[in-house]
């Protein structure tokens, strides 16, 4: 994530580690925690995977206020969806609201790359959705500056029989890996995950048994 405009757009979307993948019973969200300006490490905390829905969750990559913008505007209309129709938005839906909502505003256009993930009548869905409102459909996905080395984990171990917690093992080792080599990702990890039963956001309590029982070493506590 950056937390200052730079002119060039390609670096915007570079500052970032995001993760999500399908599994058999549900979704896995999943990002690191560090925000950037230039080289400066400006937080520490960022908030980087936002719930949209009981049924969608979305993380964010690029500039932070535009990212949080969007995430604003989608879960407010996401909202209205549901008081109108009474039912919750497809993923499918809520993915070509988005693109529309970036493909729309070409004046002024907003630097950021959403993952949008959810579940609905059709099973677990993941969509990768560009600055320029492209929106792509795929099993696993990674965006950002350490997504290269995020994908050499997601690349050998994603199997479509992997269970949500497999998922989630699987989302931390790669951003392990991706904190190690990529300056621009640390400080942390965010899970979210999506059934058909719930949305759930893994505490760092959690989180950090997790990373015991895969023996990666906990993240350095923040003052």
């Amino acid at each position: 994530m950056q937390h200052t405009q730079i002119a060039d757009p390609e670096h915007l979307l570079k500052g970032t580690t995001t993760i999500a993948a399908v599994c058999k019973d549900g979704v896995v969200l999943g990002t690191e925690r560090r925000a950037t300006a230039g080289t400066l490490i400006a937080a520490k905390q960022t908030q980087k995977v936002f719930k949209i829905d009981e049924n969608l969750g979305m993380t964010i990559a690029g500039l932070v206020g535009d990212a949080q913008t969007l995430a604003r505007y989608l879960r407010a209309e996401v909202s209205l969806y549901r008081l109108r129709r009474n039912a919750a938005l497809s993923v499918e839906g809520a993915s070509t609201l988005l693109a529309n909502i970036l493909s729309g505003n070409r004046m002024f256009p907003y630097y950021a790359w959403l993952l949008m993930g959810g579940v609905d009548a059709k099973g677990g869905h993941v969509f990768s959705v560009d600055p320029a409102g492209g929106s792509i459909e795929d099993r696993y996905v990674s965006v950002g500056s350490g997504s290269p080395f995020a994908y050499g984990v997601l690349e050998e171990g994603y199997s479509r029989d992997m269970t949500v917690s497999d998922g989630v093992d699987l989302a931390l080792r790669g951003l392990t890996v991706a904190m190690k080599r990529d300056s621009a990702s640390g400080d942390g990890y965010l899970i979210h995950t999506i059934t058909a039963k719930e949305y759930r956001e893994f505490s760092e309590d959690e989180i950090n048994k997790r990373l015991k029982a895969l023996k990666i070493p906990l993240p350095p506590a923040l003052p």
